[in-house]
């Protein structure tokens, strides 16, 4: 019964918020409200069972919140009348609204754009959607991001605050700004999977609520534009790459490399549906980073083992994603993949034309791969300086473990 709460609430949570943001206007009160609502339910629905109309009650509940918010600021007398008015018996139906009707499908789009606003800093764009489309408490978000809830809820707050600053209407961005507006979306959705799928501190490898969480959203977010083949390559790269979740770490909770790992624990069906997305994809119109990667997490799928991995597709597919996407890490990765059908040396050459660079050099992951690749270099002592150094670098305690295990066999040979 929990469960299964838990889950409607969060499909309906961006249903309501849309609903009152669209017709109220006031995103900041409306989302008060609504997150009051959804405490209220999670509360009440387990002992009492679910009502026969959810979306009705949740209105309904959300409405007298709103009504009460507005009643509390005197010069919004006219606005409480017309709440006030609307607030009807449990089982209400909005004006002009059936609430056992899908929601207008813009709404939760516009609720992506509208918590991706410019105005907002990207750590408090993944927070604002984990709540307002996410459907997820503030203690929810604090917990999984490993912050005091007391951290977070100003966090969320200045979010607010500053798409109400910055003068924003519930509605659809110009069509001239939507295509920037939703790379800014898919990049937080990202981030939010990232997040989950290797945490970047704490104890545990994976918070599997947060990639569940990424995944529901860029179904939903893939549902609204089916058509927008990055949307498709995000959710195709984010459930081949989940499908080996299981057999990314031991019993204790060690980290297993992706050329050790058990693949008969990899999940088929994620696998067929991912990589059938994207083979559809890459069928029509312009291809983009999120595409090409979910291709390259396609290849490892498609391999049996390690061993028979198609390195030359993988690289040559890198090397297209650097031309369309360039960056540090995806030459970080690319220079893995030359590693392995040219040899270590051509790959710790392509290392060093990134060594400099900031926005890797302050990240664990370029000392990690300098090491591997020094290994299997024949360069032992080299390899685990880079090691140890990898290891103080990170935050994550089961990559910590593992960069530390591998520098400590090396010693032990």
């Amino acid at each position: 019964m929990g469960e299964r709460v838990e889950d409607l609430l969060r499909e309906l949570a961006p249903q309501v918020l849309g609903f009152l943001a669209r017709r109220h206007g006031q995103f900041d009160l409306c989302e008060d409200a609504v997150q009051e609502a959804l405490l209220a339910a999670a509360t009440q629905w387990p002992a009492d069972g679910v009502p026969a109309n959810p979306r009705g009650w949740l209105i309904t509940v959300a409405t007298r919140k709103l009504t009460d918010q507005f009643r509390s600021e005197s010069a919004r007398r006219k606005r409480e009348d017309n709440l006030a008015a609307m607030a009807g018996p449990e089982e209400f139906v909005a004006p002009g609204a059936d609430a056992d009707q899908p929601p207008e499908s813009d709404d939760t789009l516009t609720l992506l754009f509208l918590c991706c606003h410019p105005a907002v800093t990207p750590a408090s764009q993944v927070a604002l959607t984990l709540r307002a489309v996410g459907g997820l408490t503030t203690a929810e978000i604090a917990k999984a991001f490993m912050v005091p809830e007391a951290t977070m809820a100003p966090r969320i707050s200045r979010a607010k605050k500053s798409i109400k600053q910055a003068g924003s209407r519930f509605v659809l961005p110009p069509a001239e700004e939507r295509a920037e507006r939703l790379r800014v979306v898919l990049q937080v959705l990202y981030l939010i999977f990232n997040e989950g799928y290797t945490a970047s501190s704490g104890p545990e490898l994976q918070r599997v609520e947060l990639t569940a969480e990424a995944i529901r959203l860029t179904r939903l977010l893939y549902q609204l534009l089916p058509d927008d083949g990055e949307v498709a390559g995000l959710l195709a790269l984010m459930l081949l790459t989940d499908a080996r979740r299981a057999a990314r770490t031991r019993a204790d909770g060690s980290l297993v490399p992706i050329d050790e790992q058990d693949r008969s624990l990899w999940l088929r069906e994620p696998i067929d549906e991912g990589t059938a997305l994207i083979l559809r994809t890459l069928a029509h119109g312009e291809v983009g980073p999120y595409q090409l990667q979910a291709a390259i997490a396609a290849v490892h799928a498609e391999a049996p083992s390690a061993e028979e991995t198609d390195w030359p597709q993988i690289l040559a597919l890198y090397q297209l994603l650097e031309k369309v996407a360039p960056n540090p890490m995806v030459t970080l990765n690319r220079a893995i993949a030359l590693s392995q059908v040219k040899g270590p040396d051509a790959g710790l050459e392509l290392l060093a034309t990134i060594e400099d660079d900031r926005l890797i050099t302050e990240s664990h992951r370029l000392d990690a791969v300098r090491a591997h690749l020094l290994e299997r270099a024949g360069r032992p002592a080299e390899a685990r300086e880079h090691y140890l150094a990898a290891a103080r670098r990170t935050t994550s305690l089961p990559e910590q473990r593992y960069l530390t295990a591998k520098a400590a066999a090396i010693a032990d040979q």
